[in-house]
């Protein structure tokens, strides 16, 4: 287990990387990259000044832009690349950017929490504005707010593109870790001679850790196989799926007070879900001359640098992580697992290794989405206005805990529990729990108070960015002239809206419900989203798109199921994300640009309408309220 385990979701979501003094050698610097002007924006952040952004202006009229943040699909690096290509006045091919390489970039802390928009960004603007004499507004660019491609778009299309995954070096052997047979269980002991007795097989093991390396991956799962029937393990009885909520409930670390003369409650569940990835955790170990250098996809560098300095007892500069962009994330890879195994094994080697996760070792052993139990309880007065209000998460997290909505007297709290499984960040957090329980309980409280959905939200939303998003995505579904007319039977139409990262977001949708099995299907979407200032509208537009699919696929099926500590759909062919087919007929996303506001992350807020409005629709269509996820009209 890596530190920092993200086990408690409270602690893991608030906490920030740890702040270091970037220094580099400036002899080193200009070797690797050539003569030209070194710019280097500082930042004052609890007392530590750190750097911000830093560039490199060449000789050859390359500009350079170094950031510890990293790609895994969102965007990033074209990001980057067009603030600093804006703020010089250069073409966008004059620029590149380093990412993500612990002995060449500032710690720009976790990519996460769609923070490199509204932070990073700033600080290469400033940096390049620094070298231009000038920070030009919204009204004046000519490259940032217009649409651009991913600057690898070509090489990933193509295959050309590189990823953790992909990396080699001479001599490398390939690396296989032996796995527990379920959560919790403990090696006793462990025969390593019949794996060490085959031909060019080092086996390994350090604790709990057990391990070989082998010259090709066949012949390390060959290996394995040797020390899997060797290994005793000692197990203890885990949780189940069936008694899951039950558990989260007993195992509370705090009680509340139900809320006092409250006219309606209900409590919601989401699953367990896994971020899937498109590439599996990968890592490639290089020990040289005492130094450690690891290629890996994960979205937290540094940390993974310091987690790797501790577990061998090395400086952190002793210590190089380099992170190539890499097939996606989710706020699944914000740890190193793959690094510290692979490190381990080439240690013991003496020779570069490479470890790749199976699709069924990522399902089971990487963290997954927390599950959450919400109660949810309100008091309505005599004009159907909300006058109190509960609000407990048990479990997930504090993202958009608090609500939008003007209520005199509310009270929302987080309350951990003890999990079952390990559990850790997803796209927008506890978010997606936290705004489907708010939303579909707004529905149920506007049926109770006998008014409209919208009219409803409206009376109580005086957050105006909110009430913009939703008045554009209600106007353009039609919600007025739809709630009139006569639907198909087992039809339905639902909105939701929520905020969080600085962003805000409405959706409407139609949902068609199975009578047999209440499994909805998604017809139509229409989601209005805005961000403050579009800094890339295609890229905006993709992520929009990117959350709603998403999202539908945690509101379609995606549920991890598991039994006394071990997982009963591990697969993708039980675990089923979204599919073509899923993807609705109608699928309409509308970009407000707004220019009063800063630029916030788009990599998240889309994602939390999809499940809250398609359960509203649900209701519409067969009068039964859904209060869990997976959606079910049962």
């Amino acid at each position: 287990m890596l530190p920092n385990d993200p086990r408690e979701p409270e602690r893991f979501e608030l906490r920030e990387g740890p702040l270091y003094t970037f220094e580099v050698d400036r002899r080193d610097f200009f070797l690797t990259l050539g003569a030209g002007l070194l710019v280097t924006v500082y930042a004052t952040e609890a007392g530590a000044q750190t750097v911000a952004a830093r560039l490199h202006l060449g000789d050859d009229g390359i500009t350079t832009v170094f950031s510890g943040k990293v790609e895994e699909g969102q965007g990033a690096r074209t990001e980057i690349a067009m603030a600093a290509a804006e703020e010089l006045g250069v073409p966008l091919s004059k620029v590149r950017v380093q990412l993500a390489d612990t002995d060449r970039t500032p710690n720009d802390g976790l990519t996460a929490g769609s923070r490199t928009t509204p932070g990073t960004i700033p600080a290469v603007r400033q940096a390049a504005a620094a070298a231009r004499k000038a920070l030009r507004q919204p009204s004046e660019w000519t490259i940032l707010g217009k649409p651009q491609w991913h600057l690898t778009a070509r090489e990933i299309a193509t295959g050309e593109h590189k990823y953790p995954s992909d990396v080699t070096r001479e001599g490398m052997l390939y690396g296989a870790v032996l796995r527990p047979p379920a959560y919790g269980a403990t090696l006793e002991s462990i025969d390593l001679d019949p794996a060490n007795k085959l031909d060019f097989v080092t086996a390994v093991r350090d604790g709990d850790f057990a391990g070989c390396a082998a010259r090709t991956s066949y012949a390390a799962r060959k290996a394995l196989e040797t020390l899997t029937a060797s290994a005793r393990w000692k197990t203890t009885p885990q949780s189940s799926t069936p008694t899951l909520f039950e558990d989260l409930r007993a195992k509370a670390k705090q009680r509340v007070e139900p809320l006092a003369g409250k006219t309606h409650a209900a409590e919601f569940r989401t699953a367990y879900v896994q971020h899937a990835p498109m590439e599996p955790r990968a890592a490639v170990a290089e020990w040289s001359a005492g130094k450690l250098t690891v290629w890996t996809g994960t979205s937290n560098p540094f940390s993974v640098r310091d987690s790797l300095a501790q577990a061998f007892h090395l400086s952190t500069s002793q210590v190089r992580v380099i992170v190539p962009d890499f097939g996606g994330g989710f706020g699944g890879k914000h740890t190193g697992e793959a690094a510290l195994e692979a490190a381990r094994l080439a240690k013991a080697a003496g020779k570069p290794v490479k470890v790749r996760w199976t699709r069924a070792e990522e399902f089971m052993w990487a963290y997954f989405r927390p599950a959450a139990l919400i109660d949810a309880s309100a008091r309505l007065n005599a004009q159907g206005i909300i006058e109190s209000w509960q609000f407990i998460n048990y479990n997930s997290g504090t993202a958009a805990l608090q609500t939008p909505y003007r209520i005199p007297t509310r009270q929302e709290q987080y309350i951990p529990c003890d999990a079952p499984l390990r559990q850790g960040s997803y796209r927008a957090l506890a978010s997606t729990a936290n705004n489907f329980a708010r939303e579909a309980f707004m529905d149920e409280l506007a049926a109770a108070a006998g008014q409209d959905p919208l009219d409803f939200r409206l009376a109580h939303l005086h957050h105006p960015r909110i009430r913009a998003v939703l008045t554009a995505a209600t106007e353009r579904f039609g919600w007025a002239r739809r709630r009139k007319e006569k639907r198909a039977p087992n039809h339905g139409i639902g909105l939701a809206c929520g905020t969080e990262k600085n962003s805000v977001v409405a959706a409407c949708v139609e949902v068609e419900v199975d009578p047999k099995t209440g499994a909805p299907r998604l017809l139509e979407i229409v989601e209005a989203f805005e961000c403050g200032v579009l800094l890339n509208p295609a890229n905006t537009r993709s992520q929009v798109e990117g959350c709603i699919l998403m999202g539908l696929g945690a509101a379609l099926r995606e549920q991890i199921e598991f039994e006394n500590g071990r997982l009963k759909n591990g697969r993708f062919s039980a675990y089923k994300v979204t599919r073509l087919r899923d993807v609705p007929p109608k699928l309409d996303v509308i970009l407000l640009d707004g220019t009063e506001e800063p630029s916030a992350g788009a990599g998240e807020t889309p994602i939390l309408a999809v499940a809250p409005a398609m359960a509203n629709a649900i209701f519409d269509a067969t009068a039964k309220r859904v209060r869990a996820l997976p959606l079910r009209a049962v």
